[in-house]
């Protein structure tokens, strides 16, 4: 079982930036953030594979920015110009396999407990 580990997180104005880490104990092939906001489905938010290129929301394109490192088996999500839509828990998840094409959340196994992100107007 890996247990993720997420960090970051927490309240922003509009427009501002806020950081999540997420930290996978074992080796993880493919990985990703999903958000699930009050009485909505979860979503993914953006996936990227060990050694791949990152695939993000059409909602974040251009204003959230993955980042890796497979050595330590993390993967940071730089989020800019943040509006109140982006307010939801974020969810780090992860699989041993190939990255699925879209960014569904069923194929991931591991995931971690959540970190609230909260962007007032």
């Amino acid at each position: 079982q890996v247990q993720l580990v997420e960090s970051g997180g927490g309240s922003v104005q509009a427009g501002g930036s806020l950081r999540l880490s997420c930290a996978a104990p074992g080796y993880t092939y493919c990985m990703g953030w999903f958000r699930q906001a009050p009485g909505k489905e979860r979503e993914g938010v953006a996936i990227i594979a060990r050694y791949g290129s990152a695939t993000y929301a059409d909602s974040v394109k251009g204003r959230f920015t993955l980042s890796q490192d497979n050595a330590k088996n993390t993967l940071d999500l730089q989020m800019n110009s943040l509006k109140p839509e982006d307010t939801a828990m974020y969810y780090c998840a992860a699989l041993r396999t190939i990255c699925p094409k879209t960014l569904v959340a069923g194929p991931f196994r591991f995931w971690g407990q959540g970190t609230q992100v909260t962007v007032s107007s």
